[in-house]
């Protein structure tokens, strides 16, 4: 029986909102090393399996539902590993984690690492440089604010959103307020809505944090952190919205400057408790120092993974996460030896997307890995502070960081969107 056992490939569990693109590579990385890899995303148990992808159906807002749904399915298909997707899978995922005593980070970290206000106050209780910044209850008559502690520009952002969804910038008390008001708007979307977490009711005002601002991927593995990517986002992000665009590694950094980034984000994670799993951090910096500004207990989002390949063997950031959900230490990976990038495609306007012309002209610019188009036709395109998505991505290698950028910039400019308004008003006949 034991050696029956041993024959059996291993199981991984992948949390996610859905099954899309970002699953769908975890899908390809699994079969390649052998591994069973078993869904649970958020969607109706009425429906059997309506996408054929044997995935377990849960709840994300029932959480007690949805781990004994999840531990009911182990009993007959035990797990070996634990993945997630996204900030709003975290938090189950690490409560199975724990329920079969699997390493992950903990339910408190991860819950903390998914709400802006909470990780706001865990980095200041441990010393670490943050902005001023208050809670507002987003949905009260007079708003809370207190504005002598105000100071402008300032930021308000939701306290459970992703993907700079919802973030403002604000000059004055006026614009403040406006922002709030179309803030309060966002929240009451049918789509926010029907998560049903009660972090939506809480906003953050905070300083503005000038400076250039980075990202980094990396594992932590029983409590050690391995970085495996620091980003440069070259454009400059001040708002009045904060959409990325271009992630390019390496930075132009000296790398005492990328060693006190490093430095931080790992101070950053210990003090919100996060332990083991693929980590995402953003933060800012400039004269006064590193400011983190989230931690989350998840990888890079969307098809931005693609931009990271690891030697030895040239494996993608989803394999290297499956085996380290399997037990593998990521130490011996290291990041390719070249410059590499992603451009998330913004999007320009709002509308009905018709189409996306050029592509093959876009693919042929030099250092241009692939361009892959996610956004649908007829779909209805939502630009950031409202919308959460991109039109697509875009990639590109080479041998310095300035000429992937260069790549990425003219490749976006040798596409064409075809977008028409969304309400077209015809005259009468």
């Amino acid at each position: 029986m034991a050696e029956g056992e041993r024959l059996m490939p291993q199981r991984v569990l992948l949390f996610a909102t859905t099954t899309g693109y970002q699953t769908r590579t975890f899908g390809e990385a699994a079969e390649r090393l052998g591994v069973d890899l078993v869904f649970a995303t958020d969607r109706c148990h009425m429906i059997e399996d309506p996408w054929r992808d044997a995935a377990i159906p849960i709840r994300f807002h029932d959480e007690e539902a949805s781990l004994q749904a999840v531990m009911s399915a182990a009993a007959d298909r035990p797990v070996h590993g634990v993945l997630a997707v996204g900030d709003r899978p975290t938090v189950i995922a690490s409560r199975v984690a724990q329920a079969l005593e699997l390493p992950w980070h903990l339910p408190q970290a991860a819950d903390v690492a998914r709400n802006k206000l909470r990780t706001r106050e865990r980095l200041r209780e441990a010393g670490l440089p943050v902005p001023w910044f208050q809670a507002l209850a987003i949905h009260d008559e007079p708003l809370a604010l207190r504005p002598e502690s105000l100071t402008y520009p300032c930021v308000l952002k939701p306290a459970a959103l992703s993907a700079s969804r919802g973030v403002m910038r604000a000059n004055d008390p006026a614009s403040l307020r406006a922002a709030v008001d179309r803030l309060r708007t966002l929240l009451r979307a049918p789509d926010i809505r029907a998560e049903r977490d009660r972090a939506h009711e809480t906003a953050l005002v905070e300083g503005f944090i000038p400076g250039r601002e980075f990202a980094v991927e990396a594992v932590l593995h029983h409590g050690e952190m391995h970085m495996l990517a620091i980003f440069d986002k070259p454009d400059p992000l001040d708002g009045p919205f904060f959409e990325e665009t271009i992630y390019v590694t390496p930075p132009d950094l000296p790398p005492e400057r990328q060693a006190d980034i490093l430095s931080v984000v790992s101070r950053a994670a210990a003090a919100i408790g996060l332990s083991h799993g693929p980590i995402h951090a953003e933060c800012r910096v400039n004269a006064d120092g590193v400011f983190v500004l989230e931690v989350a207990a998840r990888p890079i989002g969307g098809l931005c993974a693609r931009a990271l390949r690891f030697d030895p063997g040239q494996v993608p950031l989803e394999e290297l996460l499956l085996r380290q959900a399997l037990g593998e230490s990521p130490a011996p990976w290291q990041r390719e030896d070249c410059a590499a990038g992603v451009m998330m495609i913004p999007i320009p306007r709002r509308g009905v997307l018709r189409g996306v012309e050029c592509v093959d002209d876009s693919r042929a610019v030099p250092h241009v890995d692939d361009v892959r188009i996610t956004a649908k036709p007829d779909q209805v395109l939502l630009p950031l502070p409202e919308g959460g998505s991109y039109l697509g991505f875009i990639f590109a290698r080479a041998d310095r960081a300035s000429e992937v950028e260069r790549a990425l910039r003219l490749a976006h400019r040798r596409l064409h969107f075809a977008i028409d308004p969304e309400f077209v008003v015809r005259p009468p006949a």
